[in-house]
């Protein structure tokens, strides 16, 4: 979830999960130690567990999603929704602006090392892998006495940073078309449209409006996917179990998921092959002394605040990484499956972004040069360089389709969170909310995709306004993970639902790690990123975040403990998971 940041300058055996004689089959643990973490996988029978804990929580098989994903499409939504290719490119600039090439790779690898919070978010999920589980998480974290606080808390943190990601992420796909249509004038239409617009940047309201209508039309494009029906067939009323049949469109449903990672992977081979032939004819490459050793303070901060605000850049790219856990309930064998894809999706981006920032430092020319092209996004301008015409061309619209899908991979991870959320009966028209047709969440999407297109009408009145709205998008999630990690390491240290993906004795110090480096991270997320500080450079996101917080501790205080998340459930779904 990197898009807001550049707004800012912006053997454990699988266990088959289809078959009801599965049930009455004896628990059985396997013990595997991997490299590099050593896990204990304890392999419960996951459809058991996933049952005992929506009954405990008072789910009936009609507020159930069907379990249909496998593991790659869950590995998917957590990689397609990280898209790291695309967060480097976005925060690139912003990086480097922010202490220059040293501190944008170093802060990197830093970043990288610690996404081991993955892995402490992983067990997690594999202990309660239901749908839009992370304030659920939360709360059996906290324990009976300060659960429904920590749910409230962190479902309203959740709900804003998946909302605001949609609009965001939509519109860093509208500023790749936008600046693509300044950059190559002879015969593209969308050239005329800006022309007639006025002003070419987001000074001038008819510019603001272009922006506008074209991230709503790519917005409600991404939704409409979500729409298209999983499957058919209700289950009868006398057979609790669900016999579904899938039809045509249930089928197109599920290419979200490939053709996502595809995209990712199709933009990630073209700069790796494409750019460095490219620069060789055009900038050439820099030396290592100028692509690893070079400084720069572009934030006008002090020297070694400079340096801290390159986190601000590099940490974004690896947010996200709980969509996996949202859509875990409909995961075949979720116990290992959803803490699977939550972990590996994040080292394979990791891993892939870091080869791409090394690729970037020798590829992209000094700083000056870089903020000399200017626009919405830097990349376009870049890309005509050193690509040429038709080059970057073609590699724009590969970034804007790969953009589209992460929005797609966004909203569906929102609904089932806005859907989890409603089934509990929290939310305004929840039964309404929480109605799914033809085996989709289908209001929650409805409700996802208004939220977002609301945040993204902000935008036409100014353009500081929904960039501080979207800037505060990526708080609320790392918040989230650490508030998750500080519950599991005092209030629940020994009683919490057995994982079936465990990190044994590492999983203290984990989550130790885990609650210092997220309020590292959100600390610096709270900085302003220009000095001196003014009206339009203020960082908005402590503010923000403040009156979502304030929003939860009141719904927390004024609705009825029985109405949701009471103390006993919580403590009966511990007690199940023992």
């Amino acid at each position: 979830m990197a898009a807001e940041l550049h707004q800012r300058h912006d053997h454990a055996r699988p266990q088959a999960d289809t078959d009801s004689d599965s049930e009455d089959r004896q628990d059985e643990k396997v013990l595997v130690s991997t490299s590099p973490v050593c896990v204990s996988r304890q392999s419960h029978n996951a459809k058991r567990l996933i049952d005992r804990a929506q009954e405990k929580l008072g789910y009936t098989p009609d507020q159930v999603l069907h379990r249909s994903l496998n593991t790659f499409q869950n590995f998917a939504t957590s990689f397609a929704a990280l898209y790291f290719i695309g967060g480097v490119r976005v925060t690139f600039s912003t990086g480097i602006a922010a202490g220059g090439n040293l501190a944008y790779w170093t802060s990197f690898i830093v970043t990288c090392v610690f996404t081991f919070i993955a892995a402490v978010i992983a067990e997690i999920c594999s202990s309660l892998p239901l749908a839009g589980s992370i304030y659920l998480w939360a709360a059996e974290a906290a324990g009976p006495r300060y659960g429904r606080l920590f749910g409230y808390v962190v479902a309203w943190w959740s709900t804003m940073a998946w909302t605001t990601f949609c609009a965001s992420n939509t519109q860093a796909a509208v500023n790749y078309m936008l600046s693509v249509g300044l950059h190559h004038r002879t015969g593209y239409v969308l050239f005329l449209v800006l022309t007639l617009a006025g002003n070419h940047d987001s000074s001038s309201i008819k510019f603001r409006a272009v922006q506008w209508a074209a991230t709503e039309v790519m917005l409600a494009l991404a939704a409409i996917w979500n729409l298209l029906p999983r499957q058919f067939n209700s289950p009868s009323p006398r057979d609790t179990k669900r016999v579904l049949t899938d039809n045509d469109a249930a089928k197109y449903f599920r290419w979200v998921f490939y053709l996502s990672t595809g995209s990712v992977l199709l933009d990630f081979v073209l700069n790796l092959v494409w750019l460095p032939i490219a620069t060789s004819k055009t900038y050439g490459f820099r030396s290592a002394h100028d692509a690893f050793m070079t400084t720069y303070n572009g934030t006008g901060a002090p020297a070694g605040w400079n340096w801290c605000l390159s986190v601000l850049a590099t940490a974004g790219i690896l947010i996200g990484f709980d969509a996996s856990g949202h859509v875990a309930e409909e995961t075949k064998n979720a116990s290992l499956s959803a803490a699977r894809g939550i972990f590996w999706s994040t080292v394979a981006s990791g891993l892939g972004g870091f080869v791409v920032v090394i690729l970037f430092l020798f590829c992209v020319p000094d700083a000056n040069t870089l903020f000399s092209f200017g626009g919405a996004q830097p990349f376009v301008p870049l890309y005509a360089a050193i690509l040429g015409d038709g080059g970057h061309i073609f590699m724009n619209i590969v970034c804007i389709i790969a953009l589209w899908f992460n929005t797609a991979i966004a909203v569906l991870a929102a609904s089932r969170l806005v859907f989890a959320v409603a089934r509990d009966g929290v939310l305004p028209f929840s039964p309404w909310v929480s109605k799914m047709v033809n085996g989709q969440t289908r209001n929650a999407v409805l409700v996802v995709w208004g939220i977002a297109a609301i945040v993204t009408c902000t935008i036409l009145p100014s353009a500081v306004a929904f960039t501080s709205l979207v800037s505060a998008s990526g708080v609320p999630s790392a918040a989230a993970y650490g508030l998750i990690c500080l519950g599991r390491l005092f209030l629940t240290p020994k009683k919490f639902p057995k994982p079936a993906w465990s990190l044994g004795h590492l999983s203290k110090p984990f989550q130790a790690i885990s609650v210092l480096w997220n309020g590292w991270v959100v600390a610096v997320l709270y900085s302003p990123y220009v000095f001196p500080v003014k009206a339009d450079t203020l960082n908005y996101a402590p503010v923000i975040m403040a009156i979502v917080t304030i929003f939860a501790l009141l719904s927390w205080w004024f609705i009825p403990p029985e109405k949701w998340l009471p103390s006993k459930r919580i403590q009966e779904t511990l007690d199940g998971g023992e």
